[in-house]
């Protein structure tokens, strides 16, 4: 049998990304990965807009992802990214998100200050998957029931190399486009890849009404409605939009108002 060294010695580095908010965790984080020749470190990232960013231009194979940071946290980066979600060992101070990694696949999960040792192991157990799996295999991170019943407090739409990050309370209403969704806010339209349905289950039901089988409905953007006839109605939004209402729809605002 070969060894772990004579296996590496056949293999091309494995390209990885370092994403903390803090300097030095980035830094320390790298000096330590130094002493890895398998792995190849092509970009440190300060943020999550940026580790969107670097991931989509540079493809890399292996993230090492930090959880909490200002407006993107690592889930979010991992649902923006989508198709191209490389390889992830998490690197966080917080062990509350442990269970949560593992059970969706992802490689490990370091504690900082990080463990030489246990990054050892972590680097052994990626170069065993390379190759072996895909690294599509982690997009059950985006399935875990535990994040589904989540309410989204924001919708993250990527645009090329940039990122829109939507207050779900400034979101008037959502239309239904094959498998895409038209997100319309006061300012603009943002098209996301997403189902309707599944977008719907992750909004608070409070807020949301599914007034129509191609439109959700946030009701603070509601003026009043309207008959046309005995079974169609007209919902008038406050910006003098309309939209129709489906029987059923009818019925879904009425449990609601």
């Amino acid at each position: 049998m070969r060894s772990y060294s004579e296996a590496m010695a056949k293999r091309e580095p494995i390209s990885c990304l370092i994403v903390d908010d803090e300097p030095h965790a980035r830094q320390a984080l790298q000096s330590a990965l130094a002493r890895h020749p398998e792995l190849a470190v092509i970009g440190l990232c300060e943020n999550g807009l940026q580790a969107v960013k670097a991931i989509h231009e540079q493809r890399p194979q292996l993230l090492f992802l930090d959880v909490q940071m200002p407006k993107l946290d690592g889930f979010d980066v991992l649902e923006l990214v989508q198709e191209q979600i490389p390889f992830v060992i998490f690197v966080t101070a917080y062990d509350q998100y442990a269970v949560q990694a593992f059970e969706a696949n992802a490689v490990d999960y370091l504690l900082k200050p990080v463990d030489p040792k246990r990054l050892a192991q972590a680097v052994e157990k990626v170069v065993a998957r390379v190759g072996l799996e895909e690294p599509s295999r982690l997009q059950s991170l985006l399935a875990d029931p535990a994040r589904e019943r989540e309410l989204l407090r924001r919708i993250l739409v990527r645009d090329g190399s940039e990122v829109h990050v939507l207050a779900v309370d400034t979101v008037r209403y959502i239309e239904a486009a094959d498998d895409y969704v038209a997100i319309h806010t006061a300012d603009a339209t943002h098209i996301k890849l997403d189902r309707l349905s599944r977008l719907q289950k992750k909004l608070d039901p409070r807020l949301f009404c599914r007034i129509h089988r191609s439109y959700l409905l946030n009701i603070n953007f509601l003026a009043r409605i309207e008959s046309e006839s005995k079974d169609s109605r007209i919902a008038i939004l406050t910006d003098k939009r309309e939209l129709p209402i489906s029987r059923s729809g009818y019925g879904n605002l009425q449990k609601l108002l």
